[in-house]
């Protein structure tokens, strides 16, 4: 919540696919919000807006600030006492066990079992199997039933990937006539053999403007097309075993 004079506004943050900022906008202005901010990414745009509040926020707000700021004093106030009574028994000298030795080393065992935690790529980055084990580990799974689709998933929802894949699947939607279910696997399209990875799908897609397509446009797309996919996370479906995606740029390879 922010304020301006006398008016309570909530506001809340958006990401919309480079290129079509202004159809977010006009929906959300629809609704009765106004853009605050535009920050452009490399793939989307993190578009701020923001409206009045109802009546009821507004008062639910004063209330809770007044409470916060008289619970803030109480902390304060005991935090100075815990101060005053600790004070002394923070100068004493530690105990002699708990002296390190000058000359320790750490044991071989140590060494050994002591490996160094990846750090996580920010949420901006496009997830490859170049620049992340996890999803290269996700990518080489047989099993698309597998928990750690799930997880991996529920971590990396709103974020953004990039593989090489392939039509295996592809359907109406619904019995729809220009709307699809596109199913997608990692890697070149075979007859012979089943492809690692999860089930990807595109979930009531149109393939001719849905998919964003990147370089040539292709007449007709179906099982056995070969696509450069990136996409957005969106869930996984257990009951299906399907990975959805949201389609960011899609090119025929």
């Amino acid at each position: 919540m922010t304020t301006d004079t006398e008016i309570t506004y909530e506001t809340m943050t958006v990401r919309a696919v480079r290129g079509m900022e202004s159809r977010t906008i006009e929906k959300w202005e629809s609704e009765g919000w106004e853009v605050v901010s535009q920050v452009p990414a490399k793939i989307r745009t993190e578009i701020t807006f923001r409206r009045p509040a109802p009546k009821s926020r507004r008062g639910l707000l004063i209330v809770g600030g007044g409470v916060f700021a008289l619970a803030l004093a109480v902390i304060f106030t005991i935090g100075i006492i815990g101060e005053r009574d600790t004070g002394p028994a923070e100068t004493a000298s530690p105990a002699p066990s708990e002296v390190a030795a000058p000359n320790e080393q750490p044991s071989p065992e140590s060494m050994a079992t002591a490996t160094p935690t990846p750090s996580p790529l920010p949420d901006d980055v496009v997830l490859t199997s170049e620049n992340s084990p996890e999803f290269a580990a996700l990518l080489a799974l047989t099993d698309t039933c597998s928990p750690d689709i799930a997880a991996f998933a529920a971590a990396h929802r709103g974020q953004t990937i990039s593989f090489p894949g392939s039509i295996v699947a592809m359907g109406p939607h619904e019995g729809a006539s220009t709307r699809y279910d596109i199913l997608i696997n990692a890697g070149d399209f075979s007859e012979t053999f089943s492809q690692p990875g999860p089930s990807f799908q595109f979930r009531d897609e149109n393939t001719s403007y849905d998919l964003n397509w990147i370089g040539s446009v292709p007449d007709t797309i179906g099982v056995g097309t070969n696509l450069g996919v990136t996409a957005e996370v969106d869930r996984y479906v257990e009951q299906q075993c399907l990975f959805l995606l949201d389609p960011v740029t899609t090119a025929v390879r």
